[in-house]
């Protein structure tokens, strides 16, 4: 199913932190996609489902300048970005050699793409960030793809940070990072995280007013009694 308005709201609400908690104690330790990192400080939190491409490592053969015209190319497979994507780029955490710059970047804002995440870099750097387009990356580089990279397909899996992503598993990325929600734990991760959120943010108050960890966090039985309390206020 489409992800709804209302879970993008909710999920808009629960840091990347909370919902790595969240499916830790649903046995799940890698959903954090490492070396995409916010390319602007400050950038909201946002939501979206996997629009998924992949990278494998450059062949003199296939990764020319001329393969940008290929029907298979990054040019292609951003005409079939649907509105509201993040797209994942499974860059092979290769740092030299820029996957996007400022045009393909300005086309996916026209295309209403929520955000980029890879754990490669981009280029052009003044460009992508004059196109508005929230990116979460590994740094940046001048050299373009074909230096380092040759571009072989979307949407199919792909592994990204060493997490591995499905088509349309849902993505939320912000400040920490960007990490990744399966389809069968999103009903899962919408109920629990506002309650970790609200958990949490009742634990910081008692924090301010002096409480000492222990019992606190995490709660014992009498600490416990007390939230559920606070709550029913």
């Amino acid at each position: 199913m489409p992800l709804s308005p209302e879970a993008i709201a909710t999920l808009s609400r629960v840091t990347t932190a909370t919902i790595t908690t969240v499916l830790l104690k649903k046995g799940l330790r890698n959903v954090w996609m490492r070396g995409a990192r916010p390319l602007r400080p400050g950038q909201p939190r946002l939501v979206g489902e996997a629009f998924t491409l992949r990278f494998v490592p450059a062949r003199e053969d296939l990764a020319t300048p001329e393969s940008w015209s290929s029907p298979i190319s990054t040019r292609t497979a951003i005409e079939a970005m649907p509105q509201g994507c993040i797209a994942v780029v499974d860059a092979m955490g290769i740092t030299d050699a820029g996957i996007f710059g400022d045009i393909l970047c300005a086309r996916m804002v026209k295309r209403g793409v929520t955000a980029l995440i890879t754990d490669g870099v981009v280029r052009d750097i003044e460009g992508v960030l004059g196109t508005g387009l929230p990116v979460w990356c590994d740094g940046y580089a001048a050299p373009p793809s074909v230096a380092g990279l040759t571009f072989v397909g979307w949407g199919e899996p792909i592994g990204c940070g060493g997490v591995a992503v499905f088509p349309n598993d849902i993505v939320v990325a912000d400040q920490d990072g960007a990490v990744l929600i399966p389809q069968k734990l999103l009903d899962h991760v919408l109920a629990d995280g506002p309650e970790q959120e609200r958990t949490e943010a009742w634990i910081v108050e008692e924090v301010n007013k002096g409480a000492v960890l222990p019992g606190l966090y995490p709660m014992n039985a009498e600490t416990k009694a007390r939230y559920e309390a606070s709550k029913a206020k």
